[in-house]
């Protein structure tokens, strides 16, 4: 395994998170503030060990990165083989996406008057250092998919919960859903300070 060359980049996302998080901000201001603290992580590609940035070729990979302990937020890496996607989806919490390799496409989704699901505009195309914010209260449900048919992309994803634990919903197009809880594709916590410490101690 590669070790990143800058872990104290996610230690410092997650510290400057939690006190703006303790700051009681309402949630417009916690997007706007935690989408810049999450624009600077994502600028720079030297953090993220490879354990949680491979891929699978049957589908998308969602690994746990950090889990408050009061499971107020989560930080996520979601590897995208290529062409991979979700299906459509809420989340029932805000969150924030960060691209950090690769692009890929959020497509958003909302109800008609007879409760399909139609698209909502165009789909969103994430480039790396770019920032999505989403809220259960008004841009919650959508699909996201690798931008590219033939290579790896990935995005880093912060929500307001223990998004594994979560109990939410895919959809079909006519509106009917399905509830599920995602866990995640390392069914262990891992453990980033010791990779950390091993890193600077080489």
């Amino acid at each position: 395994m590669t070790h990143p060359r800058h872990p104290e980049r996610l230690r410092a996302f997650i510290g400057a998170l939690a006190e703006l998080i303790d700051s009681d901000s309402g949630e417009a201001d916690l997007l706007h503030r935690g989408g810049k603290l999450l624009g600077q992580l994502v600028r720079h590609d030297d953090w993220l060990p490879d354990e949680f940035a491979t891929p699978d070729p049957t589908r998308y990979q969602q690994f746990l990165l950090h889990a408050d302990a009061r499971q107020r937020f989560s930080v996520v890496s979601f590897v995208w083989g290529p062409g991979q996607r979700t299906p459509i989806h809420d989340h029932r919490v805000w969150g924030l996406i960060g691209m950090l390799r690769g692009a890929e496409f959020s497509q958003g989704f909302a109800r008609s008057v007879d409760g399909r699901l139609e698209k909502e505009g165009a789909a969103i195309r994430l480039e790396p250092g770019h920032v999505e914010a989403l809220s259960p209260h008004r841009n919650d449900i959508h699909q996201v998919s690798n931008a590219f048919a033939d290579q790896v992309s990935i995005s880093i994803h912060v929500y307001g919960a223990n998004i594994g634990a979560v109990k939410r919903a895919v959809y079909q197009s006519d509106g009917s859903e399905k509830l599920f809880i995602s866990g995640y594709s390392n069914a262990y916590l891992p453990n980033i300070w010791d990779l950390s410490k091993e890193n600077q101690a080489q």
